[in-house]
């Protein structure tokens, strides 16, 4: 089958779409003919190296993290699919693989794809609606009348976690520059900081809850924003002990975690507030969840550009480049 994959890591040069094996398909598998895959920041970050503590895949190794397509072979213990399927998925962090013509996925990670959506449009959501609703509904237990800064708010998690947000009663702040201002405003969001003429800190206060996708100094300054209790969740921010627990690392692995997330961690607690670093985890079960949403276009996904699938490398470096103008970069197999 054809495929994009990372021959060395750390250079543009040392990823290319060639052949490699058909994949084994295992008991509990399906096996699915892609269709379409998004580009995520996360991709540019495991090409580059920069999540091998976490995720040391040995190379060569296929890229891509969501998809959707048809399912072609059950596993024999598969009760949940058939030959035939339209499905989605962000396949376990283990297994990754969805630049390519064919992909073998266990199938609790696994949901039939919503039938309001094009393929591309369903490609699009996994891996930032799983993060959206893990961010929101699991870890921050977003209730109605809670205050909610969603940062990046026209970004391919922004877009989906302003729309999940305002479905949870949630008033909805979030920050974009001057030419997304309206589609954030069309997408739930109540109040619109343009990053270009205002600094969030200074003119949001008293928030539940800060979704944090850029890190840094935005990091730094959303605790500013919180009320006593509030929760900041980055999913760019450091990792923290927490994180390694949940992958299973080992406790060295663990200390250098919470030695990079001491400074933020110190800076929450002074304001009597919480840091956490959030790593999604695949589930077909908050899929299917949050597929009602999706078909009753109360989530309506977002796709900035879709690229053929012999120019991923140029998806990838599109989306490296700032150049996508709102929501997510798209590959289609078509």
């Amino acid at each position: 089958m054809r495929a994009f994959t990372v021959e060395r890591y750390g250079d543009k040069a040392g990823v290319r779409v060639g052949e490699v094996p058909d994949p084994e398909v295992g008991a509990n598998d399906v096996l699915i003919l892609v269709r379409a895959a998004s580009v995520n920041p996360l991709d540019r970050m495991i090409r580059d190296g920069e999540m091998k503590t976490i995720l040391p895949y040995r190379v060569p190794f296929v890229l891509g993290n969501d998809l959707a397509g048809v399912v072609v072979e059950v596993g024999a213990a598969v009760t949940r699919f058939a030959v035939g399927d339209e499905v989605f998925a962000r396949p376990d962090k283990d297994r990754i693989g969805t630049f390519a013509e064919l992909i073998a996925v266990h199938q609790d990670d696994v949901a039939i794809k919503p039938a309001t959506l094009t393929m591309e449009e369903a490609a699009s959501l996994p891996l930032v609606a799983l993060t959206s609703w893990q961010a929101l509904v699991e870890r921050a237990q977003v209730k109605p009348g809670q205050k909610v800064l969603i940062h990046a708010g026209s970004g391919g998690l922004g877009t989906i976690a302003v729309q999940l947000a305002k479905h949870l009663g949630a008033y909805v702040a979030t920050t974009t520059s001057t030419a997304n201002v309206d589609l954030v405003k069309r997408l739930g969001a109540d109040v619109v900081v343009d990053y270009k003429k205002q600094a969030f800190e200074t003119v949001l206060s008293d928030y539940d809850v800060v979704l944090d996708s850029l890190g840094g100094d935005t990091l730094a300054k959303s605790l500013d924003v919180l009320k006593p209790g509030g929760k900041l969740i980055s999913v760019a921010g450091p990792p923290d002990a927490a994180l390694g627990r949940e992958l299973g690392t080992n406790f060295v692995i663990r200390l250098v975690m919470s030695a990079l997330s001491l400074r933020i961690r110190r800076s929450a607690r002074r304001r009597d507030v919480t840091y956490s670093f959030l790593f999604m985890r695949a589930s077909g079960d908050q899929l299917r969840e949050l597929t009602p949403l999706f078909e009753a276009g109360t989530i309506q996904p977002v796709v900035d550009t879709v690229f053929p699938f012999a120019s991923t490398r140029e998806a990838l470096e599109y989306l490296e480049a700032g150049r996508a103008k709102a929501g997510k970069v798209v590959v289609s197999m078509a």
